[in-house]
């Protein structure tokens, strides 16, 4: 390997861990902040910004360095005793995280490193008096002789990830088994190794080393596909197999269906991240917002140790990000006002996650305001996003839906946060592309609960298979709620709408063969496939149900891309193609469409 290589591979690993430390410390000053006199806090921040601070000097990234150093300068100011960190200090820090992030976006794009404002620096130092001081000493990396004598660049990478350590890769354990994989450890549990006889690494080091390993993504990726090809085959062979009838294929392919089902499991959890790698980000993003909005915040985060598929964990960021901020410019009311309601003067933010089953339910709950179904419906006509007469027949619930609409938003003034009318939509669709729901609930005077649900991985998707004339259509598992016979007999129509009487709740109907543009069924009889879309649910009308089937995620035919009601496709056992329907998408497009066409 030449110079240059090696350099850009360090480069790169410098880039995977410093990101992963400018996360953490945005929550580790949050902290600090709330207990200044934590010296563990402390230490934990000073070690982060100390570690980057040895890295970018090892390769040359002097405003970087700059930045680093006068930061390390205030928090030693701190430890030794003589300035307690105080509001210009923490608000210094934060910046100086901010900046820091986009220095390494810079340097990851190849792009020139911006200078570090003089402002900033000088915030970060004091004078006897405790003020910032007019001069700061600035330095550059050249000045720095003690960065590798501190912290050993390449050992710090040994020591995280072990010896030859990829870059852009991900870390895969191998003990403990999947299910107990920890957290990647935050700068307070990553020590610098001791030296030991001879210069060896120290022994944690070397265990670090014998249990984990570093794979690059992209072979990961290649192995869910080959994985997904080969559940493709194994379904095709049990569709085969009770035409054969024969014992010792029956053994090879009971045996060959185990294999691949424990395969795809220890796959998918190779991929597997929990979401405290977005979660990490928030307790900065509400101290941001909280003071930008002149509010007292608190955000509780609850379950980061939940994991999903490493590509949903970073689709879920921006979503993310609009329903905390929303929380709390929308939400959380202003200290005077909470206090004349009888409240803590503090708003509290609660950010969950918590596994059922084969998804994720992610909730962002505050204890503020509530949403007032009235305003929400005047909001929509005053912007034309629905009629006054449409308006006045939707329930307090189906009125909270109206905050998805595109345009919508009830800010009278636009600011930085809000007001634009573009959010929640946004946040629906990225849900939606994730295969995943979003919900909403709402207590005037009590708060709001945002919650929404994601599958566990997108690669493979259990799914229900029916039938329309003999072509197959699956429908997500998770959106099933039961299977039932109905006749025509049973539909009765209500406000336009053809609607089933279930258990004494009118449901509507929704004939799948109608939707698609063929003719009404000549037979008498149907089966009906209740579905939940959002807070609602449907009967979908189809010819017959086929049974449960994983099928693997492909994208739509070309002709395909683009129409409402379509999600994807898949081969499903028998070798044919099977297209994935949207449920959100039927819904929309099938039940709430025609009963707006018959009212209007």
């Amino acid at each position: 390997m030449s110079a240059t290589e090696g350099m850009t591979e360090i480069c790169a690993d410098f880039l995977v861990e410093a990101r992963e430390i400018v996360d953490q410390l945005g929550e580790q000053m949050v902290v600090l902040e709330r207990s200044p006199e934590d010296r563990d806090a402390l230490n934990t921040v000073f070690r982060g910004f100390h570690t980057i601070k040895g890295g970018a000097g090892f390769l040359d990234f002097p405003p970087m360095v700059t930045l680093c150093h006068a930061v390390e300068d205030r928090l030693d100011v701190a430890r030794n005793g003589s300035q307690p960190l105080d509001a210009f200090a923490f608000d210094g820090a934060q910046q100086a995280i901010d900046l820091l992030a986009d220095m390494l976006e810079c340097v990851g794009q190849g792009r020139a490193l911006p200078d570090v404002p003089q402002g900033l620096i000088d915030s970060m130092h004091v004078d006897g008096r405790g003020h910032a001081a007019a001069a700061a000493t600035v330095i550059a990396a050249s000045d720095l002789p003690d960065n590798l004598d501190d912290l050993d660049f390449d050992s710090l990478l040994d020591a995280f990830h072990g010896k030859g350590a990829l870059p852009g890769a991900v870390e895969v354990s191998e003990a403990p088994p999947p299910a107990a994989v920890a957290p990647a450890p935050s700068p307070a549990q990553i020590a610098r190794p001791e030296p030991v006889a001879g210069g060896r690494r120290s022994p944690a080091a070397n265990d670090a080393g014998e249990t984990t390993v570093r794979v690059d993504v992209r072979r990961l990726d290649a192995m869910v596909n080959l994985v997904g090809e080969l559940v493709l085959a194994r379904n095709r062979l049990k569709t085969i197999r009770p035409r054969l009838r024969d014992e010792d294929l029956d053994r090879a392919v009971t045996a060959l269906d185990a294999a691949t089902s424990r395969l795809q499991s220890a796959v998918m959890m190779a991929r597997m991240q929990p979401v405290g790698r977005v979660f990490s980000r928030f307790p900065k993003l509400a101290r941001d917002v909280a003071r930008q909005v002149k509010k007292s915040v608190e955000l509780e985060v609850i379950g980061a140790e939940t994991e999903l598929d490493r590509n949903l964990v970073e689709a879920l960021s921006d979503p993310l990000v609009h329903l905390v901020r929303n929380a709390i410019d929308h939400g959380i009311e202003a200290p005077d006002v909470r206090r004349a309601a009888g409240k803590n003067e503090q708003g509290n933010v609660r950010l969950s996650a918590q596994q059922e089953g084969d998804h994720v339910m992610i909730e962002v709950r505050d204890d503020g305001a509530g949403i007032d179904p009235d305003k929400i419906r005047e909001s929509a006509i005053r912007k034309g996003l629905i009629d006054a007469e449409a308006a006045a027949r939707l329930s307090a619930d189906e009125c909270l839906q109206l905050i998805f609409l595109p345009g919508f938003s009830t800010k009278a003034e636009v600011s930085d946060l809000s007001g634009r009318g573009v959010g929640m939509d946004v946040v629906q669709s990225k849900i939606r592309e994730l295969a995943g729901t979003v919900q909403i609930q709402s207590e005037i005077g009590r708060g709001t609960r945002m919650a929404i649900k994601v599958p566990l991985t997108l690669a493979i998707l259990p799914t229900l298979l029916v039938e329309i004339d003999g072509d197959v259509y699956a429908l997500p598992l998770v959106r099933v709620v039961e299977v039932l016979a109905h006749t025509g007999g049973n539909a009765m129509w209500i406000d336009g709408q053809s609607v089933l009487d279930l258990r004494e709740q009118p449901t509507p109907v929704l004939d799948l063969r109608t939707w698609l543009g063929l003719d009404p069924s000549e037979k008498g009889a149907a089966t009906g496939v209740v579905l939940q879309a959002g807070e609602q649910r449907f009967v979908l009308l189809v010819d017959r149900v086929r049974g449960r089937e994983e099928v693997v995620i492909k994208a739509l035919p070309r002709t395909l891309r683009g129409l409402a009601g379509y999600a994807g496709a898949s081969l499903i056992g028998d070798g044919r193609m099977a297209l994935i329907l949207d449920v959100d998408s039927l819904h929309d497009t099938g039940v709430r469409t025609r009963r707006a066409v018959v009212n209007g």
